[in-house]
C-alpha cells in the first residue's frame, strides 16, 4: 500500500506567508507628508480622535429620542465646554501660583544652605558656584582689544536711557490678541469638523468602504468597528482611570497643605494621557513646590510617597479592572509610538501617539495590504505556538523554550502541549532537515535542546501525576480537569505496564520519543527510552525486552513504511509476545481509521498511530499482540517445498 509522504507533514505545517513590507520610497513619502502637513493633518486627527470619543454619547442621546442634529450639537459643545471650564481653571490656578512664588523664596535657599553645612552634595553645589563665579567675572572683564582708558581723561560715566513705549492703542490689542488667533482658529476647525464628522458617519464609512475594501465587505466593516470601539472605549476608559488617579492626588495634596492642590489634581489628570513620562511631569512641580513652601523635608517625602502610591494602585489594579491591555499595543510599540508622534507633531503628537496608533494596529489587523502595522505594533504574538517553540530550539534556548512551556501548561494538560506544540515544532526540524537547509550540527542542537525541555518538564510531570492520583470528588475547582469541561480527553490507566519508546531514525525522533515516555509515566506506566541507534539491526538483539510490554517506534517523517516494517519484524522476532506500535508524527492526525488500520495490518504492527493521543492508548492497550506475518517470497518457498514432502511420504 502507498503511504502518505511527506508532502502531507509539510502541507500541514506550513509557514504563515510572509508580511509584506513597504518599500523605503513609500514610507519616506508618507512621513514627509505628515510632517510637512502637520498643519492639515493634526486638527483632522485630533477631530477624529474626537469622532470616536463621542460617537457613542451620540448613539445614546439618539436612543432616548433625541434627533441626531441635536444629539450631535449637545455632544460636541458639552465636550468642548468641558474642555474650556479645565482651561480655565488651570490659568486661574497658575496666575495665582505666580503671585506666590516670590514668598517660597527663603524656603529653598534656606533648604540649600542646609545641604551646603551638612555636606551632601557639598561637592557639587560649591563647584558649580565657582563656574557661575568664573563665568560672571569673564562676563565683567574689560575686553583687552579695546583701548583702555587714559590717567588723563576719566571714563565718561553711562548716561541712563528710558524708553518710552508709544504704541497705539489698536497696536496693543493687536499684540495681545494675535497670538490668540491660531489656537482659537484651530479649535474652531476642529469643532466644525467634529460635527460634520458625526454628522456623515455613515456616510463617510460608506465612501472609506468603497474607497479601500469594496471588495470585501465584511473585513473593512470589521475593521471599522473595531478601531471605533478600540479608540472610543480608550478613551473613555483613560478618562476614567485618570480621574480617578487625579481626584485623591488633589485630595492628598490638600491634606498635606501643598498650594493649589486643585490646579495640580487638574494637571495629573491632564498629564496622564502622555503615556510613561506624563505621570512624572506631573510629579516633579509639586514636589518642586513642597520643597518651596516646607522648611523640612517631611512635606517632599510625604509628597513623593502619595504620588508613588497613587501611581501603583492605578496602574495594577485600576487600569487592568477597567481595560487591561485592550488597546493591542505591545509596551514597546506604546514607547516608539510615542517617540514618532513627537517628532512628528511635536507635544500634540505625544498625546495623540497611543490613541493613533490604535488607530494603525486594528487597521493592520484588518487589512492585508497593512498587516506589517500589526506585525509591528500589536501585542497578539506573531509567530503560532509550535513556531515560537522551534525558534527558541533552533537557538539552542532550552530555559526560554521551558518558560514558554510552563505559561503554557497554567491552562493544558501535558500531553495537549506536546501534541500540539512541540511535536509540530519538531515537525518543523524534520522539514528543514529534508530540505537540507539543517546541518548536522543543528540538529542535534535541536535534539538536545528539546531533550533539555524534556527534562526540565519533570516536575510539572510529577505534579500532572498526582493530579491524575486525587479522586474526581477531591480536586480543587482550578484543577485541570474542570478546564476541559465536556471535551475533556480521558487517557488510559498505565499502572503496572511497562512501555520502550524509541526514535525511528534520527535525534529528532529520539526527542520525540522522550516526550511520549514522559506523558506514559504521567499516565502510571514504566516507561523507558532508546535512541534510533538502538534500532539497527545489530543493536536491536542487545536490548532488554523481558520486561517490555510495549515498543512505540516513532518516525517524524512519513516515508519511513519500509523501516518501519523492518523495525516490527525485528522486534516481534527478538521477544515473542510483544507488542510493537508506530507512530507517525503529524500535527494534524488521521482521522481515516480504516486507512490506519489497514496500515498496521500490512506491517504486522499491533497498531499505528498519528498523534500523540493514539500513541498512548496504543501503547497502554490491554489488546494481545498481533502474530507476525511471514513475508511472501518465505511462504512462497513453503508452498513450493510442500509437494515433494507430500511424494516422499507416499513413496515410504
Amino acid at each position: 500500500m502507498a503511504s502518505p509522504g511527506l508532502e502531507d507533514i509539510l502541507a500541514a505545517a506550513a509557514p504563515h506567508p510572509r508580511t509584506a513590507l513597504p518599500n523605503v520610497a513609500t514610507t519616506v513619502t508618507t512621513v514627509a507628508a505628515l510632517y510637512f502637513g502637520r498643519e492639515v493633518f493634526l486638527p483632522i486627527a485630533i477631530a477624529l480622535l474626537l469622532t470616536f470619543a463621542l460617537a457613542p454619547l451620540v448613539s445614546a442621546l439618539k436612543r432616548v429620542g433625541i434627533p441626531r442634529i441635536a444629539a450631535v450639537i449637545v455632544s460636541v459643545l458639552s465636550a468642548f465646554a468641558a474642555l474650556a471650564l479645565f482651561s480655565f481653571i488651570v490659568a486661574t490656578q497658575v496666575s495665582e501660583l505666580a503671585q506666590n512664588i516670590p514668598a517660597y523664596q527663603t524656603n529653598i535657599l534656606a533648604k540649600i544652605r542646609s545641604l551646603k553645612e551638612t555636606g551632601v552634595g557639598g561637592g557639587i553645589i560649591a563647584r558649580l558656584s565657582s563656574v557661575v563665579e568664573r563665568v560672571g567675572q569673564e562676563i565683567d572683564r574689560q575686553d583687552a582689544s579695546l583701548p583702555a582708558a587714559t590717567p588723563d581723561k576719566p571714563p565718561r560715566e553711562p548716561v541712563p536711557v528710558e524708553i518710552v513705549s508709544r504704541e497705539r492703542p489698536l497696536e496693543v490689542l493687536q499684540n495681545i490678541v494675535g497670538p490668540l488667533i491660531s489656537p482659537l482658529g484651530s479649535a474652531g476647525l476642529i469643532i466644525v469638523v467634529v460635527i460634520f464628522m458625526l454628522l456623515e458617519r455613515e456616510d463617510l464609512r460608506d465612501r472609506f468602504i468603497r474607497l479601500v475594501g469594496y471588495g470585501d465587505l465584511h473585513r473593512t466593516t470589521e475593521a471599522l468597528r473595531d478601531a471605533g470601539k478600540r479608540v472610543g472605549r480608550y478613551l473613555l476608559m483613560q478618562l476614567v482611570v485618570n480621574i480617578v488617579y487625579a481626584i485623591p492626588i488633589a485630595a492628598g495634596l490638600w491634606i498635606l497643605g501643598i498650594p493649589n492642590a486643585l490646579l495640580w489634581g487638574l494637571l495629573a489628570l491632564a498629564l496622564r494621557f502622555v503615556p510613561y513620562i506624563g505621570p512624572a511631569i506631573g510629579m516633579l512641580l509639586p514636589l518642586f513646590l513642597a520643597l518651596a513652601v516646607a522648611p523640612g523635608w517631611s512635606l517632599v517625602l510625604w509628597t513623593a510617597a502619595l504620588f508613588v502610591v497613587m501611581e501603583l494602585v492605578t496602574g495594577n489594579v485600576v487600569e487592568p479592572w477597567l481595560y487591561g491591555s485592550r488597546t493591542g499595543l505591545s509596551p514597546l510599540a506604546i514607547i516608539v509610538a510615542a517617540i514618532f508622534w513627537t517628532w512628528l507633531w511635536g507635544p500634540l503628537g505625544l498625546v495623540l501617539s497611543t490613541p493613533l496608533t490604535v488607530c494603525l494596529v486594528v487597521l493592520g489587523r484588518h487589512v492585508p495590504q497593512f498587516e506589517f502595522l500589526d506585525v509591528l505594533f500589536g501585542n497578539e504574538p506573531v509567530l503560532e505556538p509550535h513556531a515560537r517553540l522551534y525558534q527558541r530550539l533552533l537557538a539552542g534556548d532550552p530555559e526560554e523554550a521551558t518558560d514558554h512551556a510552563e505559561e503554557m501548561l497554567e491552562e493544558k494538560y501535558l500531553f495537549e502541549f506536546y501534541d500540539k506544540v512541540a511535536i509540530p515544532a519538531l515537525l518543523l526540524g524534520e522539514r528543514d532537515r529534508v530540505r537540507g537547509v539543517m546541518g548536522d550540527l543543528q540538529r542535534r542542537q535541536v535534539a538536545a535542546s528539546a531533550l533539555m525541555l524534556v527534562a526540565n518538564l519533570d516536575d510539572s510531570a510529577q505534579e500532572e501525576a498526582a493530579e491524575e492520583d486525587v479522586p474526581p470528588e477531591a480536586a480543587e475547582p482550578g484543577d485541570h480537569g474542570d478546564a476541559a469541561g465536556e471535551d475533556e480527553i480521558d487517557l488510559p490507566d498505565g499502572t503496572g505496564m511497562s512501555v520502550l519508546c524509541a526514535g525511528g531514525r534520527g535525534e529528532l525522533d529520539d526527542a520525540a520519543a522522550a516526550m511520549l515516555a514522559q506523558v506514559l509515566e504521567v499516565q502510571g506506566a514504566t516507561a523507558s527510552k532508546a535512541g534510533f541507534a538502538d534500532m539497527e539491526p545489530a543493536s536491536i538483539r542487545r536490548l532488554e525486552l523481558e520486561t517490555i510490554d510495549t515498543v512505540v517506534v516513532g518516525f517524524l517523517n512519513r516515508d519511513s513504511v519500509k523501516h518501519a516494517r523492518f523495525l516490527v519484524r525485528r522486534l516481534k522476532r527478538a521477544k515473542a509476545g510483544l507488542r510493537v506500535g508506530i507512530v507517525f508524527w503529524s500535527e494534524t492526525g488521521n482521522d481515516d481509521k480504516e486507512t490506519t488500520d489497514r496500515l498496521a495490518h500490512d506491517m504486522s504492527a499491533d497498531f499505528v498511530a498519528h498523534g500523540m493521543v493514539d500513541a498512548v492508548v496504543g501503547a497502554l492497550s490491554k489488546e494481545p499482540p498481533v502474530a507476525l506475518k511471514l513475508v511472501a517470497k518465505r511462504r512462497q518457498r513453503r508452498q513450493r517445498a510442500a509437494p515433494g514432502k507430500v511424494q516422499a511420504a507416499s513413496a515410504s
